[in-house]
């Protein structure tokens, strides 16, 4: 790959680098194209796909789950749930200090969610008027990744579901190749944060046995996770069946940088999100000429020699790319136009800058603030909106663990003072049946 492209203009960089498309526009890689092919008998979109195996998994239960595993994943695992002796099994495969980072990442990360928990929704009641705030009974928490695990996600999920007060939180994640069950670096991190129950299904299949239910997996009240586009059209699908907290796309990364940039910092803080996926989405938007060619050279040079660079220029080659943006005003205009999952200012005075920053994930202001350190130990959750919901969603918090419902318990003589008002509104919307019951509430009988 040569130096990357740089798009010159806010219209034309509308047109190509932040033009979003729809997932289920999105071509599928080849290699997925040929297994659906194999798995249904004819080629298939990923949205028919979904809803195939949504309909199987609901009529068939585990049956359908054994099947699409060993068609999908290649294996079937002998039981769904992982037990204890596989627990105690990852605990001895993970190295010490592998765990105790994954330890210090869980305090960061429980600290931070009981202090958002302080500041949250309360019960009260006051006059007969009131809400209840409850923790939801059993969530499902889906965890993608086999050819890279992340116990990160584990952390970045349950930790607020525990911190919350779910009374059951289990996890729904692939088995690695082979069918050796979930990653013990998942399943120490699911201990840490407090889960004993990881089930080991993935895919479009794994969210149709949350959301339904099967012989060996309980249905769960709301779903919350990020995954592949399979996962997220399969919430789609199931949406209103069972509670849905966000559709999560591919990640994205934005960042908004000026001549005062280290070009350096830019290019790593790219091909970090780059290498996640080859849907990703790493994009530079900066006013500094001089910043967008330096950029451009070095991302594919550090690309060369990454462990996953092919993941990494695919990245860059469908959805990333460089905007030369007319003025920082217009650079940070558009960042908020286009609402990225992260949103990373490396600018001079970024934090005066910073109150500009309207629709973000998460902002991260400064060199210091690395997205990556976001992704671990900073605290707040790393699951966060993706494909432009950042204008009205935001990160996964204590409060999607919770629901509220309000009480009315008033009195007789509150009734008697504001009854003939609402008594008055019922008539006027021509419902007799509410102003009677009302009125004979305040009758003397």
């Amino acid at each position: 790959m040569t130096a990357l492209p740089i798009v010159r203009g806010a219209e034309a960089a509308r047109r190509s680098v932040l033009c979003r498309r729809p997932l289920e526009e999105i071509a599928l890689p080849a290699a997925v194209a040929a297994t659906l092919r194999q798995v249904f008998g004819r080629d298939v979109s990923a949205e028919e796909a979904v809803r195939l195996i949504i309909d199987a998994v609901r009529r068939e239960g585990d049956q359908a789950l054994r099947r699409f595993a060993v068609a999908i994943d290649g294996h079937a695992p002998d039981t769904w749930e992982t037990s204890e002796e596989e627990f105690r099994a990852a605990a001895k495969e993970v190295d010490r200090e592998t765990i105790g980072a994954i330890q210090i990442a869980a305090e960061r990360v429980r600290h931070f969610h009981e202090r958002q928990l302080a500041h949250a929704a309360k019960s009260f009641s006051e006059d007969g008027l009131g809400q209840v705030v409850r923790p939801l009974r059993r969530v499902g928490l889906y965890v993608p990744g086999t050819a890279v695990v992340y116990p990160s996600t584990v952390l970045h999920t349950a930790i607020p579901a525990v911190v919350a007060g779910v009374e059951e939180v289990c996890i729904a994640s692939p088995s690695s190749p082979g069918g050796a069950g979930v990653s013990p670096l998942k399943l120490v991190a699911a201990q840490i944060a407090g889960v004993e129950i990881v089930y080991k299904v993935g895919g479009a299949q794994a969210i149709a046995a949350l959301a339904y239910g099967t012989e060996s997996i309980h249905r769960v009240d709301k779903i919350f996770g990020p995954g592949n586009i399979f996962v997220t059209l399969a919430k789609r699908w199931v949406f209103g069946d069972v509670g849905i907290e966000a559709l999560y796309g591919p990640t994205e990364a934005v960042i908004v940088a000026d001549e005062s940039a280290d070009p350096e910092l830019c290019a790593a803080d790219l091909l970090a999100q780059a290498e996640h996926d080859e849907l990703a989405c790493p994009i530079l938007i900066t006013p500094s000429e001089r910043l967008a060619n330096e950029v451009a050279r070095i991302v594919p040079e550090r690309a060369s020699v990454m462990e996953r660079s092919e993941i990494a220029l695919a990245a860059f080659a469908n959805r990333g790319g460089i905007v030369l943006a007319e003025d920082l005003e217009t650079a940070l205009a558009l960042a908020n136009e286009f609402a990225p999952e992260h949103l990373s200012l490396q600018i001079a005075n970024a934090e005066e800058r910073a109150g500009s920053i309207r629709n973000a994930g998460g902002l991260f202001v400064g060199e210091a603030s690395a997205e990556a350190l976001a992704d671990y130990v900073a605290g707040p959750s790393h699951v966060m909106p993706t494909g432009g919901s950042a204008r009205y969603a935001s990160p996964l918090s204590v409060g999607d663990f919770l629901k509220t419902t309000t009480v009315v318990n008033v009195s007789s003589d509150l009734l008697r003072e504001v009854g003939p008002a609402a008594e008055r509104m019922a008539q006027a919307e021509g419902l007799g049946g509410h102003a009677r019951s009302l009125e004979i509430r305040r009758s003397d009988r």
